[in-house]
């Protein structure tokens, strides 16, 4: 069964929400696991399934995501970027590796579309063009 484009859209933004816990709140994977859905009680199955398996792509390769990151984004590394902006850009990679059948522009448009929520303005063009230049370098693969 798919999931919905608003169930896809809710569990990305949760997946956010736990990167974002474990980079800022130094916390590991397993302990994000543990605390972050103990007040979130009212999430479906649906949408917690697909965020648990966003974050559990980039637990297991996380290295490989945060090298490709850095390698399509110019001049910056990984801890000077917003952190935000950082976590936007792992989950949207996590997802091209792990669902290549969702297409390019899906990821790359959600991401945008979170970065809009939960990040700056400036921030938008910074995740396109480092998703679409990680896009395309998968592509050559």
């Amino acid at each position: 069964m798919t999931a919905s484009i608003g169930t896809r859209r809710k569990s990305r933004e949760m997946v956010l929400q736990m990167l974002f816990q474990m980079d800022v709140g130094k916390q590991t994977p397993e302990q994000v696991c543990k605390t972050f859905w103990n007040e979130r009680k009212d999430v479906d199955e649906e949408t917690r399934g697909f965020a648990e398996d966003l974050f559990r792509i980039w637990t297991d390769r996380a290295e490989e995501i945060d090298k490709q990151i850095e390698a399509h984004a110019e001049h910056w590394r990984m801890e000077r970027m917003a952190a935000v902006d950082r976590n936007v850009l792992r989950a949207g990679v996590a997802e091209m590796l792990g669902y290549p059948d969702t297409p390019r522009p899906v990821v790359i448009n959600e991401a945008i579309e979170i970065g809009k929520k939960f990040s700056s303005p400036d921030s938008v063009q910074f995740i396109n063009g480092v998703l679409d230049s990680v896009a395309k370098g998968q592509e050559k693969k």
